[in-house]
């Protein structure tokens, strides 16, 4: 299986902002209004906007309007595959990327 690390690299990269970070973490508890999620910091309404659209446009969120308010949630089977192939590099195993060219274990 041909891994993406370009694709993998980016996600590590938004995942690099702190307030990202927390957002995600906030959103491991399960489902949240925006307005739930602004409460934890100390930034305007835009700027989540912004955070979130991040978020989302790497697949790590998903949202949902239900009438005027906006829903996130994580998208546990991007965020699952995400997880699976950073496994994948930072343990020793028989699928390593370098097994046609050396002598792995």
């Amino acid at each position: 299986m041909e891994k993406n690390y370009e694709a993998y690299a980016k996600i590590f990269k938004v995942l690099s902002d702190p307030k990202r970070l927390k957002i995600v973490d906030i959103l491991s508890c399960g489902e949240r209004c925006a307005c739930d999620i602004l409460e934890e910091f100390d930034f305007t309404q835009p700027t989540l906007s912004h955070h979130m659209k991040v978020l989302m446009e790497y697949g790590l969120v998903k949202s949902r309007k239900d009438g005027l308010w906006c829903y996130y949630s994580l998208d546990v089977t991007n965020g699952n595959q995400m997880v699976l192939f950073l496994m994948g590099v930072i343990t020793q195993t028989d699928d390593c990327v370098c097994k046609n060219n050396c002598n792995c274990k």
